[in-house]
């Protein structure tokens, strides 16, 4: 269908094969689900819930988000590639849902991270580090390795040759945003990163922010010997590379 805009019975529907304008008839029987879940079970995730008049399919944030993570491909970019496959000689006349795919791309990857953690059949809590995961050959009281009494452990912790965590510090700026009122964490310490309000609650001690930015880098823990991020133990760097900024968690 061609692309009609300001329209209240098309359709915008953002797939990997390209962008498409469609009028959807939703069943309107007894008992039928609503018109958001509707669309969900046809593999479409709406941009809004109320009326949703774009959706995107199922595949096409897989995709996106592969290529975002092997190939660094940002939104604006691989929304670009859509818009030339739907019409290399008028990319300009597609609907442009860039700003669009950038919010349900990060609902979509927090979907995802839930359902791969176990919080996708039952309602429970996510506590910090939940939606990360641990190295899995650490050691883990209670997962991989069965504790021992403390006075063995005292004679086996005093023999051992295992590396001590090493802290990486990665560059990174970032600039003050305009509206700080609009920036909405799907996360907040649920991941690697450390929890806003717990990160800003330890640097109230050290005002260490910097003018014109906001971030100057991100510290992290790794297990020395694998190398895998530890949950929860991730946070940003207003000057320098304090170690002041890491024991917070």
């Amino acid at each position: 269908m061609p692309f009609i805009k300001n329209s209240k019975k098309i359709t915008t529907i953002v797939d990997k094969s390209g962008i498409n304008t469609h009028k959807i008839n939703y069943c309107r029987c007894a008992n039928v689900p609503t018109t958001d879940v509707q669309l969900c079970q046809m593999g479409l995730f709406l941009v809004s819930f109320t009326q949703p008049k774009t959706a995107f399919t199922f595949d096409v944030l897989d995709d996106f988000l592969l290529d975002n993570l092997e190939c660094g491909t940002s939104a604006m970019n691989y929304y670009n590639k859509l818009r030339r496959m739907t019409t290399s000689v008028f990319p300009h006349l597609v609907p442009d849902r860039y700003r669009e795919l950038m919010r349900v791309a990060r609902q979509w990857r927090q979907l995802k991270l839930l359902k791969w953690n176990g919080h996708g059949h039952e309602s429970k809590d996510r506590k910090l580090g939940d939606l990360a995961l641990f190295c899995p050959a650490c050691p883990q009281p209670g997962i991989n390795v069965t504790l021992l009494p403390e006075d063995e452990q005292e004679e086996i912790n005093s023999k051992s040759e295992l590396p001590n965590p090493s802290w990486l510090h990665p560059r990174s700026l970032h600039l003050y945003v305009a509206n700080p009122m609009d920036e909405v964490s799907l996360m907040d310490g649920r991941a690697f990163m450390v929890g806003d309000s717990t990160y800003k609650a330890h640097l109230a001690q050290a005002k260490d922010a910097i003018q014109w930015l906001e971030v100057t880098g991100i510290g992290g823990c790794a297990c020395a010997r694998h190398g895998c991020f530890i949950p929860h133990a991730m946070v940003n760097f207003q000057k320098g590379e304090r170690y002041a900024h890491l024991p917070c968690h």
